[in-house]
C-alpha cells in the first residue's frame, strides 16, 4: 500500500513523506478498509508538530489522520464476511495506534469502521469521525434539546457549523457567535441569530437574542477565553460543553457565578467517548443525514502525494469546509 508517514516531529514539508509498505492483514476482529478519502483535522497537525508535553512520536513510524471513508476489502476471523464490500466511515483511526487513514488502506477493529448508507458520499463521511461526533456529543450529551436555546460559540467553524445544524434539526433555538467573515456561514447552517464574537456588549446581545432570558446550554470552542461571558449568559443548572480552549489552555474560572448557577461543565475529548456515548452520537448523526438535515461542506481535496499541502491548508485556518486527501490518487 502507499502511505504518508513521519518518524520525527516537525513542519509538514520537513517530516511527511510518501512510502510504499505492506498492507497489514486483518487480525481477528479487524477489517481492512481501502481508503477513498482521508480527513485532515487540526488535531492531526498538532500531533505531527508535537502536542504540549510530547517530545517524540509515540511510535517509530506514524501514518497520520483519524478520519476517513472507504470500502472494506478484507475481514479477520470472527468478523462477518458479508462486510466485505461494505461502504464505511472511520473513527479514531490514529488514536493511540501508529497507522491512521493517510494511506490507501487501513486495518483496524471492525467497530471503528461504521456502515455508511449508500446515499451518503465519502466526502461527507470523511468528516464524521472528529468534527461530526464532537458536534453530536456536544449538542446531545446533556439530553433532549427540543425547545431549548443553545449558544454555539464559533458557529462558523467545522464543529460549530455541524453543531448548529444538529441543534436545529433536534428542535432547539440557536444563537451562534462568529467573526464577521463567518456570519453568513452560520446563518446558512440555520442559526436563528448570529452575533459578532468581538462585540463589546456581546453578553447583552446574547440575552436580547433570547428575549432577555439566559441560554440553556453553551457549545464552547474557546473555553478559557469565553468562560467569563458564558457564566453571565447561562441559566441556573445550565450546561457548558467545551471541546476547545486554544487561546487559553489554563483558564481562570469565575467560580462563584458558576457555583450559584450550579453550572455543569462538560469537557469533551471525542477520542475518549464511552461506547454508549459514541453510539448515541453516531445514531444522531446518521438520523440527521437520513433526514437531509446535516451537510458537511468540503473546502479542498488533495492527492495523497500532496498531503503536505493539505496539512498546510489546515494550519492556515479560516476554512469554509473540510480538508480531505484522496488516497487513491
Amino acid at each position: 500500500m502507499r502511505a504518508i508517514t513521519y518518524s520525527q516531529l516537525g513542519e509538514a514539508r520537513d517530516v511527511l513523506g510518501l512510502v510504499e509498505m505492506d498492507t497489514p492483514a486483518p487480525a481477528a476482529g479487524e477489517v481492512c478498509v481501502r481508503i477513498a478519502l482521508s480527513g485532515v483535522n487540526p488535531s492531526d497537525v498538532k500531533s505531527r508538530k508535537g502536542r504540549p508535553g510530547m517530545t517524540h512520536p509515540p511510535f517509530e513510524q506514524v501514518i497520520p489522520h483519524s478520519d476517513g471513508a472507504g470500502v472494506i476489502e478484507a475481514v479477520g476471523d470472527s468478523v462477518d464476511p458479508a462486510r466485505i464490500g461494505q461502504r464505511v466511515w472511520i473513527w479514531n483511526g490514529q488514536w493511540q495506534r501508529p497507522f491512521g487513514t493517510a494511506a490507501t488502506h487501513i486495518t483496524l477493529p471492525e467497530a471503528q469502521a461504521v456502515a455508511l448508507a449508500d446515499d451518503v458520499s465519502f466526502e461527507t463521511a470523511a468528516s464524521l469521525g472528529i468534527p461530526g461526533l464532537t458536534a453530536s456529543h456536544a449538542v446531545f450529551n446533556g439530553g433532549d434539546v427540543a425547545g431549548q436555546t443553545l449558544l454555539i460559540q464559533g458557529g462558523a467553524g467545522t464543529v460549530g457549523y455541524l453543531a448548529v445544524q444538529l441543534a436545529k434539526w433536534a428542535g432547539a433555538r440557536v444563537i451562534a457567535t462568529t467573526g464577521k467573515a463567518g456570519a453568513a456561514r452560520a446563518s446558512q447552517a440555520g442559526a436563528d441569530a448570529v452575533l459578532d464574537y468581538a462585540a463589546p456588549d456581546l453578553a447583552d446581545q446574547i440575552l436580547a437574542a433570547n428575549n432577555g432570558a439566559p441560554v440553556d446550554q453553551i457549545i464552547e470552542v474557546e473555553f478559557g477565553a469565553n468562560i467569563g461571558l458564558d457564566a453571565q449568559v447561562i441559566k441556573p443548572n445550565g450546561r457548558i460543553a467545551a471541546y476547545g480552549s486554544a487561546k487559553e489552555m489554563e483558564p481562570t474560572l469565575p467560580f462563584l457565578p458558576l457555583l450559584f448557577k450550579a453550572v455543569t461543565i462538560d469537557i469533551i475529548l471525542v477520542y475518549l467517548l464511552t461506547p454508549t456515548q459514541r453510539n448515541l452520537a453516531i445514531d444522531h448523526v446518521h438520523r440527521a443525514l437520513t433526514e437531509n438535515a446535516l451537510a458537511c461542506p468540503v473546502e479542498q481535496i488533495f492527492t495523497l502525494a500532496d498531503t503536505v499541502l493539505a496539512h498546510e491548508a489546515v494550519e492556515a485556518g479560516a476554512r469554509a469546509g473540510a480538508i480531505l486527501v484522496d488516497c487513491q490518487n
